[in-house]
């Protein structure tokens, strides 16, 4: 019967010793994510996944839903990075997801259209008191701060502080990566490019003796 009894004290120290573990093992995930993003091979895998995205941006054949110009250009960019993260993280689903919500609000709003023009009721959309801007100017400094972070990083919009801070350590090390690969591809393009303009050029003869 004495067996039985558990010890209160006991369980408290184990389960605080689990969470201590749960943290450190987190913690070293994400110093492994960040220095992942530092490596020549992690750039050269984006380098890779960013040229096969940029070879399906059609600039000749244009769609009313795809973007188009430099647009398409950063959000082929911006997929390929969030590739290359394997959707661990929360930008990087969110990216990767963003594009099917935006198909589907347009879709919404075509179907919103045609039973509108069917039906031939047109609401008038009265200006809405937005009680979030009045909590936000009343906000501290620090806060106002923090919620501004949160709509940079892709996903953490509605986050608590800590997971916003670890969201955004790992997406500016993902965006210095996408930099310098981005960089290397325009300099080997521009080289590249430089080189066969002067090969086609025609031989220049030498001039006549006299």
């Amino acid at each position: 019967m004495a067996s039985m009894v558990t010890n209160p004290v006991t369980n408290a120290n184990s389960d605080r010793t689990k969470r201590k573990k749960k943290k450190s093992m987190i913690m070293e995930d994400n110093h492994q994510s960040h220095a992942r993003w530092k490596s020549e091979a992690q750039q050269q895998i984006y380098s890779s996944k960013l040229l096969q995205a940029l070879s399906q941006v059609s600039p000749n054949t244009p769609s009313s839903s795809a973007p188009r110009g430099g647009r398409a250009v950063r959000e082929a960019a911006d997929r390929a990075l969030a590739v290359a993260a394997k959707g661990r993280t929360r930008w990087s689903r969110a990216i990767l997801t963003s594009r099917l919500k935006l198909k589907f609000r347009k879709q919404k709003r075509q179907r919103g259209a045609a039973v509108a023009a069917v039906t031939g009721s047109s609401r008038s959309k009265k200006p809405r008191f937005s009680v979030s801007k009045l909590k936000s100017k009343s906000l501290p400094a620090v806060q106002r701060k923090v919620k501004v972070l949160g709509r940079l990083v892709p996903g953490c919009r509605k986050q608590p502080l800590p997971i916003i801070l670890e969201e955004a350590t790992d997406y500016i090390a993902a965006l210095e990566m996408q930099v310098r690969a981005m960089t290397t591809l325009a300099e080997l393009l521009s080289g590249s490019g430089a080189a066969s303009s002067g090969s086609a050029l025609p031989p220049q003869s030498p001039p006549p003796s006299q």
